[in-house]
């Protein structure tokens, strides 16, 4: 018995400087909560199912939970019949895309909301987020210029001429590829409408005030008359694209 007492003691004495060390300090091993960054800046690349181009977003906290969003993006429009084609008659001829009436330039600015779903320590360090936007849209049509060529005076030679393509005259075998894209840009005609977007968001980036985010969902662009891309072909005034976006940023 008097050994079991001499142990107790001698316990006690080992415990209790860990205890006073443990109330003296008590919040030294609590981890810190980081603060409310209220805004948000990101940037990054748009690839969709008609094309790609660029996004740029600004942020701010309504909530904890909740953020509204201003968004602008310049992103191009394809159809989905245009194939690449190069004369074959020719060396070093340049692509182009055959039947191609005009190259379409989207411009759109939205205001949206994100929602967080689930927070970084419920998904292992990833944060979803659910986001919808809607807002205005523009369609840039820039006519398609080509280089054309015409026979000269002297046999098997031929004299290339900037046309804008005309489906009527231009074939496979007179087209020598391209013109560069600055041409027609002043008969440029614009088609306004409006789109709208719904995506969830998956925000990795480490430290508190980094945005490094994968994006993924589907975008529909309406215009009040159908955007005229490609000639002897059903043109579209709706355009229904899946995306992904990678984004860049900074919370402050």
């Amino acid at each position: 018995m008097k050994i079991f007492h001499k142990l107790l003691i001698a316990a006690n004495l080992l415990v209790l400087p860990y205890c006073a060390f443990s109330q003296s300090n008590p919040y030294e091993y609590e981890e810190e909560k980081p603060v409310l960054l209220k805004n948000e800046f990101v940037f990054g690349v748009n690839i969709h199912t008609s094309g790609w181009g660029f996004d740029f977003r600004k942020g701010k906290n309504l909530t904890a939970a909740k953020k509204r969003m201003f968004e602008a993006e310049i992103v191009n429009m394809k159809h989905p019949k245009e194939v690449r084609s190069v004369n074959p008659y020719f060396d070093n001829a340049k692509s182009f895309f055959y039947g191609k009436l005009n190259s379409v330039i989207v411009m759109r600015a939205a205001i949206g909301q994100q929602q967080i779903l689930f927070d970084k320590s419920e998904r292992s360090g990833v944060e979803v987020r659910f986001n919808y936007t809607a807002g205005l849209s523009l369609g840039l049509a820039k006519p398609v210029y080509l280089n054309i060529l015409y026979p000269t005076a002297f046999e098997g030679e031929y004299e290339v001429v900037v046309e804008k393509y005309n489906p009527e005259k231009h074939y496979v075998d007179n087209i020598y590829g391209r013109a560069p894209f600055t041409e027609g840009i002043g008969e440029t005609t614009v088609y306004p409408g409006g789109y709208a977007k719904l995506g969830l968001s998956f925000e990795y980036g480490a430290m508190h005030d980094d945005v490094k985010a994968i994006e993924t969902g589907i975008t529909v662009d309406a215009y009040a008359k159908k955007l005229p891309i490609m000639a002897e072909t059903t043109n579209n005034q709706f355009f229904f694209n899946f995306y992904i976006n990678i984004l860049y940023g900074r919370k402050w």
